[in-house]
């Protein structure tokens, strides 16, 4: 394979668009792994009793991260995060104006491969969300399971990142006052192994826990498509019933983590790597649908918002696809 180098004279701006990226990846795939070598190092290690102390800390805030988290307008803000921002870019563009009197549910699509536009957009501010949505609060909901991670936790908790199960986003939507927003990946792990440029394949058709979670608190529905986030990388082939489509699922529901083999480019050569393409992102953020507090929602309820917020996000999507190159023929498969 012939491999494309990237030219020696590029701007600095753009050696710090990929430096920023750079960091992002890491803190994806490789940071979590880090911080727990780290914290077992520092326990065996004549420091010992910081480790021990870090513990006694980790006990008694272990709730956390499932009580509204623990974020950060300094970091939210980093410099760094303009530069990830540029580096493909992400845009977040709204449709409608939403009320801080409410509290709203998003519902992101599609996840992607590292859900790259739904990090930008909510857990930063690099795309101006507190500019363009004043008087709301967006929290990202993520796998229990990296809020298990000394340290690594209480990184992530900084940009607003929560964890995705039911007694967070509990805590997020029934807050009294309105102007929370709880963002979901509703395709969640197993999306992400579709993902890659071309699809539009959704996990939709059968996941309903976050319509009845909105109207169990009265969380208004909003439906968000970003549009170039499963450009970003490609995938190794995994076509249902091949094998490694079956590992990748097993692995999925034992852990409850997807493993999709992707590859883009390099830091330095264009041919190979884990850096994403700079491909744009832009985030569309749809009109709300107003949902009424009904504490025991039947099934026949649940099914008539479902089905409405399936509506809404095709509407969303057909309304803005030209003006982001997607093809007329082409639609969202909703599965």
């Amino acid at each position: 394979m012939k491999i494309q180098f990237a030219p020696l004279n590029l701007p600095l701006e753009r050696r710090l668009q990929t430096l920023g990226v750079l960091q992002w990846v890491f803190s994806f795939i490789a940071l979590a792994q880090c911080c727990l070598a780290g914290y077992v190092l520092l326990l065996l290690s004549d420091y010992w009793y910081l480790a021990a102390l870090y513990s006694l800390w980790l006990y008694v805030d272990w709730d956390t991260p499932a009580s509204g988290g623990r974020r950060s307008q300094w970091i939210r803000n980093w410099t760094v995060w303009k530069y990830f921002q540029s580096y493909f870019p992400i845009t977040l563009l709204k449709t409608a104006e939403l009320s801080p009197r409410h509290n709203y549910l998003f519902g992101f699509h599609p996840h992607g491969v590292l859900v790259a536009g739904a990090f930008g957009n909510f857990c930063t501010e690099a795309t101006g969300f507190s500019r363009l949505f004043p008087g709301l609060t967006p929290h990202l909901l993520m796998l229990p399971f990296w809020f298990r991670v000394p340290f690594y936790r209480e990184y992530i908790m900084c940009g607003g990142l929560v964890s995705s199960d039911k007694q967070s986003a509990t805590h997020i939507l029934s807050r009294p006052g309105g102007g929370q927003v709880a963002v979901l990946a509703v395709g969640g792990p197993p999306e992400a192994l579709d993902a890659r440029p071309g699809a539009l394949t959704l996990q939709l058709l059968h996941r309903k826990g976050f319509v009845k979670l909105a109207l169990k608190h009265g969380a208004h529905l909003v439906p968000v498509f970003s549009f170039g986030e499963n450009e970003l990388f490609d995938q190794v082939p995994n076509p249902q019933g091949s094998w490694l489509r079956g590992l990748q699922d097993r692995l999925q529901r034992l852990v409850g983590l997807s493993l999709p083999l992707f590859h883009a480019r390099g830091i330095f050569q264009y041919s190979f790597g884990l850096m994403p393409y700079r491909q744009p992102v832009n985030t569309v953020v749809g009109r709300s649908i107003a949902v009424e507090k009904t504490p025991s929602p039947t099934g026949q309820q649940i099914e008539e918002l479902h089905q409405t917020y399936l509506s809404q996000l095709q509407e969303l999507f057909e309304e803005n696809k030209a003006r982001f190159g997607v093809p007329e023929s082409k639609h969202l498969i909703l599965v």
